[in-house]
């Protein structure tokens, strides 16, 4: 049994309406080694995640209640768990929403299941490779690559996958200036759909909010205008 605050390696959640989709799904991620949990609709997907924590979801854009995008920014509030948008839009408008509103992968239907199972063995590999270290950024600020957790004053900050992956980023390169398009490279799976996005400054506008005590004269990110961004650590 799968326990709240516990994360099984082995488990994926499917969240589709598509029922034959699910069930084929299921059992070549079952011959995979995965245990799969289904559900056939946004609201119950968000349910299982809080349920169950699983390693990985993959996401249908087009759900019969709350669509993708908004169970993805319901799940991405509280949860870093990686998803995969499994839909039949292929615009890039689509994919760059799907991305931006905190996919990490998206795959378009049809689909070959062989493409997608590497894409969810890379995600997964990612995440185990993640560094094993606390590292104390300075006095107030400290990021646990372990546990994936940030604390600022002694208090737990809530951040997204992205936010984290930012964070992680600009604490490997402390008092480094990062380009912008070095930050898409290392963020995004596809970073050619940002090259004339927003999505960057939005992720960083909302990581400033939870870490700087004044948003507007910002002490850790700093904005270098016309190369992109630096973590300033004293």
């Amino acid at each position: 049994m799968i326990h709240r605050n516990e994360t099984d390696p082995s488990v994926i959640l499917v969240v589709d309406d598509d029922e034959d989709i699910v069930q084929t799904l299921k059992g070549n991620l079952e011959l995979d080694g995965y245990e799969v949990l289904c559900a056939y609709n946004g609201r119950s997907g968000v349910e299982m995640t809080e349920k169950y924590w699983p390693a990985l979801i993959i996401l249908d854009l087009n759900l019969p209640d709350i669509d993708g995008v908004k169970a993805c920014q319901i799940i991405r509030n509280s949860y870093n768990f990686p998803i995969i948008m499994l839909t039949a839009r292929n615009g890039v408008s689509d994919k760059v929403l799907g991305l931006e509103c905190g996919a990490d992968d998206y795959m378009i239907k049809p689909f070959h299941y062989l493409e997608l199972s590497a894409r969810i063995k890379a995600i997964l590999r990612r995440v185990d490779n993640e560094q094993v270290n606390s590292s104390p950024l300075d006095r107030r600020l400290r990021i646990d690559f372990k546990s994936r957790t940030v604390t600022l004053e002694g208090r737990i900050i809530k951040l997204t996958r992205t936010e984290f992956k930012l964070l992680e980023l600009f604490s490997s390169h402390p008092n480094e200036v990062l380009s912008r398009d070095f930050i898409t490279q290392q963020i995004w799976f596809d970073s050619q759909l940002y090259h004339n996005s927003r999505a960057l400054d939005v992720h960083v506008q909302r990581l400033r909010k939870k870490l700087e005590p004044d948003i507007e004269h910002p002490s850790y990110i700093i904005t270098v205008t016309g190369v992109g961004y630096k973590l300033e650590i004293p």
